[in-house]
């Protein structure tokens, strides 16, 4: 198999997932301001899942350009990433009816860190076949240090979610920052 076929395969399986994601938000019967904005929220979680996913796709988008060789702990791997990412119009919709209660919110965490977690099994698992290749290892090493910090806030989430529900969500929402920026965080260093 070829990376543009694996890649080809998880942009159909991303691509549902968001539609499916988008299909949970209903449009108000009455045509009132208030009834608009009583959807806040719900469109709020959407815009959370829906950026997080993105930032997902592109980052696999990148990865596998950068892959070597397609064997089957690299399918697996992919695979598993898809289940989690899989899961986000669940834990959406959840978070959604119980309107961010803290079992919908560490649910949610939950589903974030494994998406995280799963991203860098795959990740390691791609850079199996990188020996050798400096600008990629050294790429590799940044990503692991902007894992660990995206890691730790899920995970510090899933338990935060228990005492302060907002927090908890803030703690989610602030690994996006170091994907859009992460020189911010951890400024290149020369190769």
């Amino acid at each position: 198999m070829t990376s543009s076929r694996l890649e080809a395969f998880s942009d159909g399986v991303i691509a549902v997932i968001i539609t499916i994601m988008v299909l949970d938000l209903k449009p108000p019967h009455e045509a009132m301001t208030e009834s608009v904005l009583k959807l806040l929220p719900a469109f709020l979680s959407y815009l959370l899942s829906f950026v997080i996913i993105s930032m997902y796709w592109v980052n696999h988008h990148h990865l596998i350009h950068t892959v070597k060789k397609v064997d089957s702990a690299t399918l697996w791997s992919n695979l598993n990433l898809l289940f989690w990412l899989s899961l986000f119009p669940w834990v959406t919709g959840y978070l959604n009816e119980t309107h961010a209660s803290s079992l919908s919110v560490s649910l949610y965490g939950v589903a974030v860190f494994a998406t995280g977690l799963s991203f860098n099994l795959l990740r390691q698992i791609i850079a199996r076949h990188h020996h050798g290749t400096p600008y990629f290892l050294y790429q590799h090493k940044r990503r692991n240090k902007l894992s660990i910090v995206a890691l730790s806030c899920y995970l510090a989430a899933i338990i935060m979610a228990w005492v302060s529900t907002p927090i908890a969500i803030l703690l989610i929402a602030t690994p996006l920052i170091l994907y859009f920026f992460p020189s911010l965080i951890f400024p290149e260093e020369k190769v």
